[in-house]
């Protein structure tokens, strides 16, 4: 197979600097981040090519920085189903989609470059790899995290960031040990609309801070789904296009089951996801606390939870409509989250003042504080554009991306938390970060942990 040479490249790349780094001492591994240099490019491979890798891979191949040169799937090629019912998933697609862009861009007939994995530990072997972007199934985000950070590679990770908050408590752990760059794909941050209400709101434009509501969307099990792909009928054996004992991986075993193991599905079953509401969280939680200055931090408790979840032993278990909690941080304040608000972030202030962002759209009250502007004295945020071209920057800078790893564990732990509480049907937890465990709540703190099967192992560092 042709290998991808490092080549020199001159576009914008004066203005970068390279940062060799070495893991810190506290680091089981011997792993060394690397750091490109200015004149080379990053090479990236995709962990994982469905639905969202399709989105991201774009990005990447559009940067005169970046060569991508691998992608790794335990799908050799399968139907995506949902909204891009029309295309294909898995590594052959990938590999096609990759060799076919450089083909035309750098008129090489016949480009073979871009390698192909089945198992994720023969991708992250390869020394040309820099950098992975992880699109996988939730219930795989820690252990892909973790192992590519104990080889030194750098991650761009898609939300939501964990499945049970040890898990996450294990990536943020990794991620700081080992010195990488990691950016949390939760691209609302790099939304010009929703930096410019979180910079409103930093800047007290609203006056003092009277309410926060959080919008999120229920969900839809069904969407885009064909009569085939609801069968809650087990297969006698697998699809033959998805090494699928790979595919479970720390999940439990159980038969290939097309209502929740085919792509899209999966979201619906707590064997590897909460569902719709840590999937929209990620986004909406992340921008509340973007806008209220608390990355990092964690609430100490969740109140006046409302939820509940069907019974484990469905199928589709994850799903809670309508739900509805509050957020209480030491500080005192009081968010207030619930699937009937409209989706987005609303933040009230004094005298009617208040400030709405969502998706494509920021109003406010009254309507010219949106034309306000803010002094070079007043609070800036990351103008980063893209998310994607914000990770590569921050791998040559060494400096932090508009979303570390710290932000998107904070941002998450809420909606996990919460639900913790649908499935047990608490109506509030207190919760003590620095123990990592709820207050007075044993039965609870079970679902903190995950259960992983076989040898797969979470504690490389």
């Amino acid at each position: 197979m042709l290998k991808v040479s490092r080549r020199r490249f001159a576009a914008g790349a004066g203005s970068l600097l390279a940062m060799p780094m070495i893991v810190p001492s506290g680091c089981v591994s011997a792993c060394k981040v690397r750091r490109p240099l200015p004149s080379e490019r990053i090479h990236v491979g995709m962990l994982g090519y469905g639905t969202m890798a399709q989105d991201n891979i774009g990005n990447f191949l559009h940067n005169e920085r970046v060569q991508v040169i691998a992608v790794c799937d335990p799908v050799s090629e399968g139907p995506l189903y949902g909204y891009k019912a029309e295309r294909m998933g898995g590594r052959e697609p990938g590999r096609r989609k990759v060799n076919a862009f450089y083909e035309t861009r750098d008129k090489r007939p016949g480009y073979n470059g871009c390698k192909v994995f089945n198992d994720f530990r023969d991708m992250l072997d390869d020394p040309a790899l820099d950098a992975v972007c992880i699109s996988t199934p939730d219930h795989w985000h820690a252990l892909h995290t973790v192992w590519a950070a104990k080889k030194g590679k750098h991650i761009y990770g898609q939300k939501p960031l964990y499945l049970t908050l040890l898990e996450g408590r294990a990536m943020v752990r990794a991620v700081e040990r080992s010195g990488i760059t990691f950016q949390t794909g939760a691209q609302s941050r790099s939304n010009d609309y929703f930096r410019m209400a979180c910079e409103l709101v930093r800047n007290n434009r609203i006056g003092k801070l009277q309410r926060v509501e959080v919008g999120l969307n229920k969900g839809h099990a069904t969407f885009g789904k064909t009569p085939e792909q609801l069968s809650e009928t087990p297969l006698a054996s697998p699809p033959p296009y998805v090494d699928f004992d790979l595919w479970l991986g720390p999940a439990p075993a159980r038969p290939f089951t097309p209502k929740i193991h085919h792509p899209m599905q999966w979201r619906y079953n707590l064997d590897y996801s909460c569902g719709m509401l840590t999937d929209f969280a990620a986004h909406q939680l992340d921008i509340m606390q973007w806008a209220l200055n608390k990355d990092g931090v964690e609430p100490v408790a969740i109140e006046n939870i409302k939820g509940q979840l069907p019974p484990p032993t469905d199928l589709y278990n994850t799903l809670a409509e309508p739900f509805s909690f509050e957020i209480v941080y030491g500080d005192g304040l009081r968010v207030f989250v619930s699937s009937e608000y409209a989706y987005g972030c609303r933040f009230y202030g004094e005298n009617g003042r208040q400030i709405y962002a969502t998706n494509g759209k920021l109003e406010t009250q009254p309507a010219e504080l949106v034309r306000e502007k803010i002094g070079e004295d007043g609070v800036r945020l990351i103008r980063s554009g893209q998310q994607e071209k914000n990770f590569i920057d921050a791998i040559y800078s060494g400096g932090a991306p508009i979303s570390p790893v710290t932000a998107g564990f904070s941002s998450l732990t809420p909606a996990v938390l919460a639900h913790i509480g649908m499935r047990l049907g608490r109506s509030s937890l207190k919760w003590r970060a620095a123990a990592s465990r709820f207050d007075n709540d044993p039965e609870a703190d079970k679902l903190l942990a995950p259960h992983l099967r076989g040898a797969w192992r979470l504690d490389l560092f």
